[in-house]
C-alpha cells in the first residue's frame, strides 16, 4: 500500500475541488483550496520525497479558455519529475504521445474509452495502440446509483451504464497496467472513505489500483490497508496541509512508508 500524491489543475492553477461540483460550463467548481504555488513546485516536492506514481490531472476540457494554461502547468510538473508522474484529463490517442514525451510515465483515460454508456472497444484499442498497455491507466471513477457503483465520465459529470464490479476489473485489465478510482461522492469532502469500494478493489483487481476520496484522518490509512487487503494504494488531496487541510503531508509520507 503506497501513498500516491496528486496535482489537480483547474483554470491554470493547482486546486483542490469538490469533485461532484465540477462543471465545464463557466469553468466552475466548488473550491476547497487554491494554491499560490505552481504545479512544478509540488512535483519537485514529491521528487524530493521519492514518491512515485503520482497523478497530474487536468480538470479543464480542451474547449475551455483555460485549457492551455492548465496544460502548460501540467507539462511543467512532468518535466520536474520525469518518469514518475502520470497525466490525466482529456487524454486521447492524438495527444497521448505529447504527455509521455514530456515525462509522464503513464496517461490516464476515462471519457475516451467510455462512450454512450458503455466501454467503446474500438477506442480502447486505439488508446492502447497509442500509449502502449504498459503506459495506460484507466480511470474508473464512480458514483453510487440505485445501490451500485457506476463509472462516471467527462470530469465526473456523466453517469455511464457501466457498473464497477469484478467482471469489469478483470476484463479491462488486459488493456491497461493500472486503475485509478475516485469515489466521486466522497471526493474533496474529507468526509470519510468508502470502504465498500476499497474492499472490492482489494479483493478483485488483478492489477495495481489507487483509491481516492474522503480520507480525513490518519486512522483512515489503516482502514484502507485492512479493507483493501494491503493491495490498494491511496491518494489524498484536500485533507493535506499542503492543500489547506489538517493532515500533515510529511506524517502521511512517513506513515505510508511504514505500511509499504
Amino acid at each position: 500500500m503506497r501513498f500516491r500524491p496528486c496535482i489537480d489543475i483547474h483554470n491554470g492553477k493547482v486546486k483542490q475541488i469538490v469533485g461532484s461540483t465540477l462543471r465545464d460550463e463557466g469553468n466552475e467548481a466548488a473550491e476547497n483550496f487554491v494554491s499560490d504555488r505552481d504545479a512544478a513546485y509540488f512535483a519537485h516536492l514529491y521528487h524530493e520525497d521519492s514518491l512515485k506514481g503520482g497523478h497530474v490531472i487536468l480538470l479543464n476540457p480542451a474547449s475551455s479558455e483555460y485549457y492551455e494554461k492548465t496544460r502548460a502547468q501540467a507539462l511543467q510538473a512532468l518535466s520536474q519529475y520525469p518518469g514518475e508522474l502520470m497525466a490525466g484529463g482529456g487524454i486521447r490517442p492524438e495527444n497521448a504521445e505529447l504527455f509521455l514525451n514530456a515525462g509522464a510515465s503513464h496517461v490516464i483515460v476515462t471519457s475516451y474509452v467510455f462512450k454512450d454508456g458503455s466501454v467503446d472497444l474500438a477506442n480502447l484499442e486505439r488508446m492502447k495502440a497509442a500509449a502502449g498497455r504498459e503506459h495506460l491507466v484507466l480511470d474508473l471513477s464512480c458514483r453510487k446509483k440505485n445501490g451500485d457503483y457506476y463509472i462516471v465520465t467527462d470530469r465526473w459529470q456523466k453517469f455511464t451504464d457501466t457498473k464497477l464490479d469484478r467482471e469489469l476489473l478483470h476484463f479491462l485489465s488486459f488493456s491497461c497496467s493500472e486503475y485509478l478510482i475516485h469515489a466521486v461522492d466522497a471526493e474533496g469532502k474529507s468526509a470519510g472513505i468508502d470502504e465498500n469500494i476499497i474492499s472490492l478493489l482489494g479483493q478483485e483487481s488483478p492489477i495495481p489500483v489507487t483509491y481516492a476520496g474522503g480520507v480525513s484522518a490518519y486512522e483512515d490509512l489503516e482502514r484502507i490497508r485492512r479493507a483493501g487487503w494491503g493491495r490498494v494504494d491511496f491518494t489524498i488531496g484536500s485533507a493535506l496541509d499542503i492543500f489547506g487541510g489538517k493532515l500533515s503531508y510529511h506524517k502521511i509520507v512517513q506513515m505510508s512508508r511504514q505500511r509499504a
